[in-house]
């Protein structure tokens, strides 16, 4: 189970589709390998870029019990739904075939710091003994939690014990939720998202990892060990390789088609299909693409990271043989 002392890097899956929209459940399997070798502690499945809110019931249990039955690290499941009744069958259900956890966002049109208060009160209930993450992204849901609120939650529902941090600016949240704790608030574990755009800046200002995607997902390992060995220098280096690919999959409305592209560009996923509705990559885009991929493996290289850390060559391979 996931707790308050939970670090590490829990990778947010995206969810593989065929061309037609049906769920990918091969390219499931070799996602879920791929992310735990490229350095993936655990998968945070059925978030906001794994396309919950277009799959139907079955289909996410589907995926549920697919990934949890693969996965040799722990699983987050995302149980956000308009009503108590379906978020508590769904964390049911992740929790009886093996997850550790479930995440949790506030839907929109919650604005007073009582309203917010009172509907994670709600979900903790609903979810009875099962440990949740509380999900703040204020960009996706409009809902603003200020540290104050984060706090109070904390403490009257215990069973919250993680916060997915993707406030944006969000680095002053980080150091206001860490001073409290050393002021006697309860400590809970932070993991944060915007896919990794801020991520050593937020370790460094007391994060305990990442909760994120990207579609070069073994960055945020990367970094992380390098930050954790005191080579701050390195971490920066890394970063700067991988930064102008987090910038381009930044793109509001695009980010999800471009880490799917990249995905299958490395063989990761088998196509880059994104539900609809959805937004399709350019022929531009594709290339703009692939140009910054090509430069990103060679500063990679010139560091001496290994090709087999970001670059799964036999799954490549594996993937140019189905095609044949």
């Amino acid at each position: 189970m996931i707790d308050e002392t939970t670090k590490g890097v829990f990778t947010i899956a995206v969810t593989p589709f065929l061309p037609d929209g049906t769920l990918d459940l091969a390219s499931l399997d070799r996602m879920v390998d791929a992310y735990i070798a490229r350095g993936a502690s655990g998968l945070t499945i059925l978030g906001m870029m794994g396309e919950a809110g277009k799959l139907s019931s079955s289909e996410s249990v589907e995926v549920i019990r697919r990934v949890i039955s693969r996965s040799t690290v722990p699983v987050i499941v995302g149980v956000s739904a308009p009503g108590f009744a379906t978020m508590a069958a769904m964390s049911t259900e992740a929790m009886d075939v093996g997850a550790s956890g479930v995440m949790v966002a506030p839907p929109m049109g919650l604005k007073t710091d009582a309203q917010i208060v009172s509907y994670f009160h709600n979900a903790a209930d609903c979810l009875g003994e099962t440990p949740f993450v509380l999900q703040d992204f204020p960009l996706a849901t409009g809902v603003q939690i200020s540290p104050s609120v984060i706090l109070q939650i904390v403490e009257e529902c215990q069973t919250c014990v993680m916060l997915k941090h993707e406030d944006w600016p969000g680095l002053e949240k980080i150091t206001s939720l860490r001073k409290a704790s050393e002021d006697g608030s309860r400590r809970i574990s932070i993991l944060c998202g915007n896919g990794g755009m801020y991520l050593l800046e937020e370790m460094m200002r007391g994060a305990d990892g990442a909760m994120t995607g990207f579609g070069y997902p073994e960055m945020m390992r990367l970094v992380i060990d390098a930050y954790h060995a005191g080579d701050i220098d390195r971490a920066r280096d890394i970063f700067d390789a991988y930064m102008p690919m987090i910038r381009y999959e930044a793109q509001p409305g695009m980010g999800l088609a471009i880490r799917k592209h990249s995905l299958a560009r490395q063989g990761v996923i088998q196509h880059a299909t994104v539900r609809k509705p959805s937004t399709s990559l350019s022929v531009q885009a594709i290339a703009e693409i692939d140009a910054l991929a090509r430069r990103q493996e060679k500063r990679l290289l010139d560091l001496g990271v290994p090709r087999d850390v970001f670059w799964q060559s036999d799954v490549q391979q594996d993937l140019s043989m189905s095609r044949k």
